[in-house]
């Protein structure tokens, strides 16, 4: 595509809400280079950035080369070992922002969050991140979005509440439920980046990205429940004991969207100031569609359907896979030499061999019935567990062709594991480096 109107450092660019800005920025003209975590060596058009270590401007200075815009849309809901909120959501942009204004790179976008810094450091870094790019001297606007959605595809928060609006029967909606948002299209924003980089009149300013209209978190979940064919449901408050239980956990496994960023911004509701869409209007030259709008306009595909209804069976699919290979660990440990020696000498294998290697296999579940628990090890754990059931069902079935008939048919129900595997190894399938 010609270069109409020059080159853009789209950080963020793999991300959800990175991804729809991009298509925006080359629909609009502009030749985008996606700032990546780790970008392939084939691919001329992204940068490697990673906001957790980039955190003096000597080493953006090489990356805006021949750029004449950035924006900046990368964050985390959840901080893991270097990436802090304070690094990847201050840090770094201050030190981007200082080699943008070195390099003679004026215009900035940063997308930020509507929230109160008292909902906890995701908000509060980015309010930082916000004022150090506004302190730059730089052509710089500000967008803090509400809640952020596309019915052309979800990732994270926007997929967990697509397939809490596809339970079956049921709508739980977390605690009070008169939590308010006032959703904006993915579209919507991405035409609001762009003028933001071409409107004059948006610098310096901080300009709320929301809907037209505020919406409770029940009509926004029967919204989605309507497009997404899932019949009626009776609606359930869950309590706050739970939802925070529920949080806890998927902060402490590290992760999916659930978490005490997500809880305490859904909490709070996610609304922005009387007047921010018309305020919207005004600087940016674009009228948000209403979510009913946004959805009639595109209608609900099979893959819609599928996505939301598995979503949530995922992290069960998990559970089950860590529940099988701890439980077989166990017991492996618990069984009795003498039965193990009996088992051994059935299959002409040496008896005295046998225990230690049933241990030493029983060790060898156990770790991995862990690991599959924890992201950074789960995909590693899986293609292993894949392995070794593959391994187990065939010798086993070839030293000992009883098992097969066994009358609960101990053997027979690997066959069941097998998809099970594949279908966690599927759904981890990585979006791309981000």
């Amino acid at each position: 595509m010609p270069n109409l109107r020059g080159r853009v450092l789209l950080l963020g660019a793999n991300g959800f809400i990175g991804a729809g800005i991009a298509a925006g920025l080359v629909q609009a003209g502009w030749q985008v280079v996606k700032g990546v975590r780790s970008a392939r060596a084939d691919d001329p058009h992204a940068v490697s950035c990673d906001l957790a270590r980039d955190l003096d401007a000597s080493t953006w200075a090489p990356r805006l080369q021949g750029i004449d815009a950035v924006v900046n849309c990368a964050g985390i809901l959840r901080e893991a070992g270097g990436a802090t909120f304070e690094a990847v959501h201050h840090h770094a942009p201050r030190a981007l922002f200082a080699a943008c204004r070195a390099a003679g790179v004026r215009r900035v976008v940063q997308v930020s969050a509507i929230g109160d810094a008292r909902d906890g450091e995701f908000i509060a870094s980015k309010h930082r991140g916000d004022e150090a790019l506004l302190a730059a001297g730089l052509d710089a606007v500000v967008l803090r979005p509400s809640v952020v959605y596309s019915a052309a595809g979800s990732y994270g928060g926007t997929s967990l509440l697509r397939a809490m609006a596809c339970v079956p029967w049921v709508l739980a909606v977390p605690g009070e439920r008169t939590q308010r948002l006032q959703p904006v299209d993915r579209d919507d924003l991405a035409a609001c980046v762009v003028a933001a980089l071409e409107r004059p009149e948006a610098h310096g300013q901080v300009i709320e990205i929301v809907g037209p209209a505020e919406l409770t978190l029940i009509d926004y979940l029967l919204a989605w429940r309507r497009w997404l064919g899932a019949g009626p449901a009776r609606v359930l408050r869950v309590p706050q004991a739970l939802v925070g239980i529920a949080c806890g956990v998927g902060e402490a496994l590290g992760r999916g969207p659930l978490g005490r960023t997500m809880q305490r911004m859904l909490a709070r509701g996610n609304v922005g100031a009387p007047g921010a869409a018309s305020r919207m209007a005004d600087l940016l030259g674009v009228a948000p569609r209403s979510l009913e709008a946004a959805l009639a306009a595109r209608p609900a595909e099979m893959q819609d359907r599928a996505h939301a209804s598995l979503y949530l069976l995922y992290p069960f699919a998990v559970v089950a896979l860590a529940f099988v290979w701890i439980a077989s660990a166990i017991a492996g440990f618990a069984a009795p030499v003498a039965d193990l020696r009996a088992l051994a000498q059935q299959g002409g294998l040496p008896a005295d061999a046998w225990p230690p290697m049933v241990r030493a296999l029983s060790a060898l579940d156990l770790a991995l019935g862990l690991a599959v628990l924890h992201p950074r090890s789960a995909t590693v754990a899986a293609w292993l567990m894949l392995a070794s059931v593959t391994g187990y069902t065939v010798v086993t079935g070839l030293l000992w062709p009883a098992f097969w008939l066994e009358p609960l048919g101990g053997l027979v129900k690997n066959a069941a594991i097998l998809p099970l595997l594949l279908f966690v190894l599927a759904w981890q399938r990585p979006r791309g480096a981000s």
